[in-house]
């Protein structure tokens, strides 16, 4: 049988509030008992308490959990994402906190499920898509948490530290409309769940489940509606995955078509990427190409894009769910962003 605590306290002749004491609460014992009970457990191979019983005791975990996609990886491979965390990390370094990754299931069962699951004390909810199964888990819990969108639902004290992804979206695309350009295709990632890549009929942009890319692709037609460029007339490019193969691949068809588009607009650098590394494949005319987000990888590339403070998004993120504040309003965080210019974007080349 496992050694245990009670055998640690016999062996001793302690209590077992002591023999715990000698773990949690050294400062109650003399230096001489605690190591007698210490040397006594690693004697009888007694490892000491349980870390998951001790966190359930006290009513907290020390961790807060991260609520990502399905895939865990684009933690790991999405320069944004990476940025966010690093945010996050060091908020909960100076609050002596640990993360817990959690991919997010599509399926709402799935979500509530890896919520449920997730020993944690509260959750930051990182572009998770349709976050209702998620949040309602979360409610359900009674845990705290704070997203990286505003919500048309959100109540006073839900917190987020977010940008106005559609003000944004919109100047990247008033500085492309402003360049003479008309015909236009915007790029998204998973624009629709399980779409082929490529070019995607979509009736409304209201119709995009993912409120980031729906707040994205709606800034980009608000900008050309204002120059006579409706939403039917902008080809809608889906990619499957936010990568710059995904990218490229998304844009193939629309390049080797006889009257491409002179701009194309995506939602993220590393599809933007994706596509001037296929324009450079295919040649032909120039094609202006905006990003979003600013990764280290756009100033190289000379794309132009919208800059958006990655770190402190994630830092005051966890800052808002590991300290809040007492105004709930103080709760409601909206970060500025920048249009930045570089070389990808030009005039329509002349015929």
């Amino acid at each position: 049988m496992k050694p245990t605590l009670q055998a640690v306290a016999d062996a001793v002749g302690v209590s077992r509030s002591t023999v715990s004491n000698a773990y949690c609460r050294p400062d109650q014992l003399s230096a001489a008992l605690r190591e007698r009970i210490l040397e006594t457990a690693r004697q009888i191979g007694y490892p000491g308490p349980n870390p998951t019983a001790r966190s359930l005791r006290r009513g907290v975990v020390g961790a807060v959990g991260v609520l990502f996609t399905s895939q865990l990886s684009y933690a790991f491979t999405d320069p944004f994402a990476v940025r966010f965390l690093a945010g996050v990390a060091s908020a909960a370094e100076r609050h002596g906190t640990g993360l817990l990754l959690v991919p997010l299931p599509a399926d709402a069962a799935g979500a509530r499920r890896a919520v449920d699951n997730a020993g944690v004390d509260g959750f930051c909810v990182y572009c998770a898509g349709d976050e209702t199964a998620a949040l309602d888990a979360i409610r359900a819990r009674n845990l705290p948490f704070v997203t990286t969108a505003p919500r048309v639902d959100a109540g006073p004290a839900d917190r987020y530290v977010a940008i106005d992804e559609r003000a944004a979206a919109r100047s990247a695309a008033a500085h492309v409309a402003a360049l003479g350009h008309r015909r236009v295709a915007l790029l998204g990632d998973t624009v629709l769940p399980d779409a082929p890549p490529g070019e995607l009929r979509l009736a409304d942009v209201a119709d995009v489940p993912h409120p980031t890319t729906r707040g994205r692709l709606t800034g980009f037609a608000d900008a050309f509606a204002e120059v006579g460029v409706a939403w039917p007339e902008l080809t809608l490019l889906t990619a499957a995955g936010n990568s710059r193969t995904a990218g490229a691949r998304a844009v193939a068809a629309v390049l080797a078509a006889p009257d491409r588009p002179t701009a194309i607009l995506a939602c993220s650098d590393v599809l933007a990427l994706g596509v001037l590394g296929a324009l450079a494949a295919a040649g032909g005319p120039p094609c202006a190409v905006t990003g979003f987000d600013d990764v280290a990888e756009a100033a190289a590339a000379g794309l132009t894009t919208v800059r958006q403070p990655a770190e402190e998004k994630g830092r005051l993120a966890a800052e808002l769910l590991l300290d809040p504040p007492e105004d709930p309003v103080a709760g409601h965080v909206l970060l500025p962003t920048e249009l930045v210019v570089r070389t990808s974007t030009g005039p329509v080349p002349r015929r």
